[in-house]
């Protein structure tokens, strides 16, 4: 196929975070509201008035409180099983206009559509804004569309249409093509997909501060003092597509689960119920990803920037004869390694559990004098617990304390929004 052929659109949810807080509180809409990350630390999502004061993302929440209280800013815990569902729900309504091939889950806000085959069929501008209303009338998500030759001009595209309130959320390259290089003129580098800091310095020193700048280097000269990647961007912006859809994401090399704790954590029990947590949210992953693990380590430290205390970290390792998915053997090594890591009289700011040397479980062979028997009654178990999950929630089945409320490690989370997707969480009515 000719790659100067080929259409993009590139789909993005606007504030993510207090979009979807937005949608199941309409007494948001207008405020400033704020998001922050885990344990109420910094702010990771900013409502578009938030954005107008100044805030900025990454702020520590301390560093503002008089700048919170005097504008009456919203402040929210990160809620992110209703940002995963809604995620899910974007997806999915995306899904519905192409054919898997051509729909890539960039991330939980984000996705590339290649319309290319679908050219004949859809009008580009209508297609988005269909794209655009669909998904305010069932999720209440604003998003913009950006419409491009390649991957990297969607990107260039939907910030435009970000930028450009007049564009009503939706630009095309084909519509700009007489104002593109204007816009791209007084449009920083930075703001170019895969442009990160450092290259951005680079790239300031060799006197290219604007897309135009970039667009119009040397695609030698630029891998030359880059690499091939940037080399590909430069053809990207140029409109010669040199980056497909992903059909499928690449297999991880591992799983990390892992949390800061509410409080300093200095006894043992209360470490093991929080790794027995995170080795359970690394089972479902593992689980999800169809892959079995062949080495499980365990870690934990103490705060780095406390300076009156001494710095402890350590981690803790073990391989499996055979790789496994078995709960109950990831467990028990997680619990007998957080023997091994801990230490009296140390208070543990974050601990956690990486599983490794994993294996695509469909492709495995097992030895000839494996219990295939054995294996599949685990099968069974592992299933049935998934079962019970997926019907009655993950926190209706677990090894020990771990699936408890109100535990001395488990995250800060003091402006949380209710669970909307469970039982306990739908709007009353009132009579």
């Amino acid at each position: 196929m000719n790659h100067t052929n080929k259409i993009f659109l590139l789909v993005d949810v606007n504030n993510m975070y207090t979009s979807v807080e937005t949608a199941f509180d309409p007494s948001l809409s207008g405020r400033a509201c704020v998001v922050l990350s885990s344990n109420d630390g910094n702010i990771v999502a900013r409502s578009p008035a938030a954005k107008k004061l100044g805030i900025k993302m990454g702020e520590p929440l301390f560093q503002i409180q008089d700048l919170i209280m005097r504008n009456d800013v919203i402040v929210l815990s990160s809620n992110y099983i209703i940002y995963g569902e809604m995620s899910r729900r974007f997806h999915k309504i995306l899904a519905e206009y192409v054919s898997p091939e051509n729909h890539e889950i960039y991330s939980v806000d984000e996705a590339f559509l290649e319309l290319t085959s679908y050219r004949d069929i859809y009008d580009l501008n209508q297609c988005a804004k269909d794209i655009k209303d669909k998904l305010m009338k069932f999720l209440s998500l604003p998003v913009c569309v950006g419409i491009g030759r390649t991957k990297t001009e969607a990107k260039c595209m939907n910030h435009i249409a970000k930028t450009y309130p007049h564009l009503n959320g939706i630009c095309n390259i084909f519509d700009i093509a007489e104002v593109k290089d204007s816009i791209y003129r007084n449009t920083d580098v930075g703001e170019v997909w895969g442009v990160g800091r450092q290259q951005k310095k680079k790239l300031q020193l060799m006197n290219i501060n604007t897309i135009y700048d970039l667009m119009m280097a040397p695609p030698s000269h630029i891998q030359s003092v880059f690499s091939v990647v940037l080399k590909r961007t430069v053809l990207e912006l140029n409109g010669i597509s040199c980056i497909d859809i992903e059909h499928t994401p690449p297999t991880k090399k591992q799983i990390v689960s892992s949390r800061t704790f509410g409080q300093r954590i200095t006894k043992i029990h209360d470490l093991k119920e929080a790794i027995i947590k995170r080795t359970q949210e690394a089972f479902t992953r593992a689980r999800n990803e169809q892959v079995l693990v062949g080495c499980l380590i365990v870690f934990g430290y103490s705060n780095p920037f406390d300076k009156t205390k001494p710095f402890y970290k350590k981690e803790q390792s073990a391989s499996f004869a055979v790789p496994t998915d078995d709960l109950r053997l990831l467990v028990q090594t997680a619990t007998r390694l957080m023997d091994q890591v801990y230490k009296a009289g140390i208070e543990f700011k974050k601990a956690g559990v990486i599983l490794t040397c994993l294996e695509p479980k469909h492709t495995y062979t097992y030895d000839l004098l494996t219990d295939h028997q054995d294996l599949e009654k685990t099968e069974q178990l592992m299933k049935a617990i998934e079962d019970v999950q997926q019907i009655f929630g993950k926190n209706k089945i677990g090894f020990g304390g771990s699936m408890f409320k109100n535990r001395i490690w488990n995250l800060t989370a003091n402006h949380q929004t209710r669970n909307y997707f469970s039982f306990d969480g739908m709007i009353k009515i009132m009579n």
